[in-house]
């Protein structure tokens, strides 16, 4: 069975939400469409040659790094205001163009951090507690379907964007080698989850 393309559902988007940032719901739809397409064509290619699709290649974190990095790159180039952060490992991920000198600051606030996580519900650790604009993204991978040529795509199941503060988050323990993590606590995931923007019901 060869290779499946993904297409988003674009009944699936959240009509009434208010975005930042001069964003537009299709600019959201395009930066998904793009990493749907870009998968397709790796896995197509991969599996033409009897090798492992990319989703099975990578392991969880790792993906996670790399979903995010494309989703970011995509929304830069679709959205009308917004730019990569070009400081590395700067924050936010996304910035408004022209605020920043050279388009690059190590600790901004006129942006949009981006993460990833296969959490459902949009959970997801940070390295530590900010006043920020946050955009999660949920995705699911089929790692259990046999055979693995018959697995379905990886899909975008949740994507929330929400202002979010320090108050909001708690911070997690932390083991002798471990770098210090937060995570929005019971109230403020509630909130976030509010401002959902796509859900695959």
């Amino acid at each position: 069975m060869p290779v499946t393309p993904n297409r988003i559902d674009d009944t699936n988007f959240n009509r009434r939400i208010d975005l930042p940032f001069e964003l537009r719901l299709q600019d959201f739809q395009m930066a998904i469409q793009d990493v749907y397409d870009f998968f397709y064509d790796v896995n197509a290619h991969l599996t033409a040659k009897g090798l492992q699709r990319l989703d099975d290649m990578l392991r969880p974190a790792i993906m996670s790094g790399v979903l995010s990095d494309m989703l970011t790159a995509s929304l830069a180039n679709h959205s009308r205001s917004l730019t990569e952060n070009r400081y590395h490992n700067g924050h936010p991920d996304l910035i408004v163009q022209g605020v920043y000198s050279g388009n690059a600051v190590k600790a901004g606030t006129e942006g949009i951090e981006v993460k990833t996580t296969r959490k459902p519900g949009g959970a997801v650790d940070t390295h530590g507690a900010r006043n920020q604009w946050m955009c999660v993204f949920v995705y699911r991978v089929d790692t259990e379907s046999e055979p693995a040529r018959d697995r379905e795509p990886m899909t975008i199941t949740e994507l929330y964007l929400g202002q979010v503060t320090i108050e909001d988050f708690r911070r997690n323990p932390r083991g002798e080698l471990g770098t210090r993590t937060a995570t929005l606590h019971k109230e403020g995931i509630r909130r976030f989850r509010e401002n959902w923007v796509y859900r695959v019901d």
